[in-house]
């Protein structure tokens, strides 16, 4: 029986915390041998529990050990390009959270850093792929099951936003995550983006413009669209509504159980991401350990991170333009054809 790859998680907050606790309770084949966050006691407190994992307050002390085998990156998207670059300069292999890296420049020179490694080591963790109706759409996309796909149409809805979510951060926090979609159901890359902002919410705090509709077209014409509502109020709502040429496919409607009693009926919409995609989190944890055990990635690469990236800056300019912006992307190297 292999030893379990040991992962050092960087990064103790909100994701890395969710993760460290993944890592130790369900993931089989895998570790929490250590922690880095700036903050040493919330370092600390995350591994209390863990007997032999320690902390360090400083990745390049991960990097000088020899009995780390991986690295799970849940620090802030800027922080990412300074652990990723020296990371992949040692051959150490990466579970990055999105985004891969706020913007498509440093993404690019991430994607190069690869390519002059030699081999993937870097995986983004857009958790949305291993959900169960998103496989079983992209498998019915795939197969033709309906027919050719026509049109996406995505919703993105959350409760409320947090205190300094601007309306550019609607993009590239949340809009994100449809991108990557759309390039996982159709297999092409997104070549334009459209926004458009027209009645706001009261909910809405001062200077942030929501629901906007966001419109993109792939390679072949297929057009999608996102309308993102990120002050619903009623809770997290994640769902796509895919139209064929025989048939209409609807996916991330309402789980929960449905009750009827005492002269009511209705059921509950979860309340966040985590317990929305709780079982893609652990399939894509899962499957990032065992990919790496082999030498490989496990899911979406640097090259999802970078295209992605690019999508998110040309909505942002959509969106102060009102205009279709095109999406600029180098050429693919070959390390990810």
């Amino acid at each position: 029986m292999n030893a379990p790859l040991r992962i050092a998680v960087v990064g103790a907050g909100r994701m890395g915390a969710d993760h460290i606790e993944r890592l130790h309770r369900r993931i089989a084949g895998a570790e929490v041998a250590a922690v880095v966050d700036i903050d040493r006691p919330r370092a600390e407190a995350a591994v209390a529990h863990i007997p032999g994992a320690v902390t360090h307050t400083d990745f390049q002390e991960v990097l000088d050990r020899d009995d780390i085998d991986a690295a799970l990156l849940a620090t802030p998207g800027f922080l990412h390009e300074q652990v990723l670059l020296p990371a992949l300069e040692k051959g150490l292999p990466v579970l990055c959270e999105k985004p891969l890296t706020p913007d498509a420049e440093s993404s690019w020179r991430v994607v190069q850093a690869e390519v002059a490694a030699g081999r993937k080591l870097v995986q983004v963790g857009f958790m949305r792929r291993f959900d169960t109706g998103y496989l079983a759409l992209r498998r019915m996309i795939e197969e033709k099951t309906y027919g050719e796909l026509l049109t996406l149409h995505h919703q993105h809805r959350n409760p409320t936003t947090p205190a300094g979510f601007t309306n550019e951060m609607i993009i590239n926090d949340s809009v994100v995550h449809e991108f990557d979609a759309v390039r996982f159901f159709t297999g092409e890359e997104i070549v334009s983006v459209q926004v458009r902002i027209g009645r706001s919410t009261r909910n809405a705090p001062e200077g942030q413009r929501d629901p906007q509709l966001v419109l993109m077209e792939t390679e072949s014409g297929v057009l999608a669209q996102v309308e993102a509502y990120v002050n619903a109020r009623f809770g997290y709502q994640v769902s796509t509504q895919a139209s064929f040429e025989t048939g209409v496919v609807g996916i991330g409607g309402d789980q929960e159980p449905y009750v009827r009693t005492e002269g009511h009926w209705g059921g509950s919409v979860t309340p966040g991401f985590e317990e929305r995609f709780a079982e893609a989190y652990d399939r894509e944890i899962q499957a990032w350990v065992e990919a790496t055990a082999r030498g490989e990635i496990g899911g979406p690469s640097a090259w999802d991170g970078y295209a992605t990236a690019a999508c998110c800056e040309a909505g942002v300019r959509a969106q102060s333009s009102g205009e279709t912006v095109p999406v600029h992307l180098e050429a693919r190297p070959s390390l990810y054809a």
